[in-house]
């Protein structure tokens, strides 16, 4: 038992420190981060994050982990309990711009400022944010193929073009929310992507309505 409630808070600690930590790589950057600087801010001692990560490396890719982790939860999961088709792709979107209007990350997307902060640095962390961007992408990619394939898309519609659409949408309204208002930013987002799928359905009366 006494081990049982070591693990236990340990991990806590664990979530604890990366919560923290994912929040302050979306504003302060992910080279940003320091093992000293979250010991001061989490009022723990330097060495006690030592025990989890032996090095500011470690300690960013285990931040971009939990950031995949947070991204299905809000994101992924939520989705594919939409039905299969065009419905899911478009739940997607909705899901993922109103993730980004909770303000839960400070700096709006971690993986969009990750991704142009590391894009031009080789190495580990660059490695995993762009296996992490292939597989979204692909997953993008494979919920507009599904469209397509039960005839709720076009035949002629290209799902890698569409994902590609889907994705500059989000990306740009993240961005630009905190410059031109949320408010706007992402109903324009919402209805770019929607405007399009409904041109692109075989029956766009699944589909909402642009607001």
């Amino acid at each position: 038992m006494t081990v049982d409630g070591r693990l236990a808070r340990g991990e806590r600690t664990r979530t604890a420190v990366l919560d923290h930590a994912l929040g302050l790589a979306t504003s302060e950057g992910l080279d940003g981060l320091s093992l000293g600087q979250l010991a001061e801010a989490l009022g723990m001692s330097k060495a006690g994050l030592f025990a989890h990560w032996r090095s500011k490396e470690s300690l960013q890719l285990a931040v971009i982990e939990h950031a995949r982790d947070q991204w299905t939860d809000e994101v992924i999961r939520p989705g594919l309990l939409e039905p299969r088709g065009v419905r899911r792709l478009w739940a997607v979107h909705d899901l993922r711009l109103a993730f980004y209007e909770t303000e839960r990350l400070p700096g709006g997307c971690f993986f969009a400022n990750a991704n142009f902060e590391f894009n031009a640095r080789p190495g580990a962390v660059r490695d995993r944010l762009a296996v992490q961007l292939r597989e979204w992408m692909a997953f993008l990619t494979g919920l507009a193929a599904d469209a397509v394939e039960r005839r709720e898309l076009r035949a002629d519609t290209d799902a890698a073009a569409l994902a590609y659409e889907a994705e500059s949408l989000a990306v740009c309204a993240v961005m630009q929310a905190p410059v031109l208002g949320a408010e706007v930013t992402f109903r324009h987002a919402r209805n770019a992507l929607l405007g399009h799928l409904r041109a692109l359905a075989t029956d766009p009366s699944i589909l909402p309505e642009p607001t």
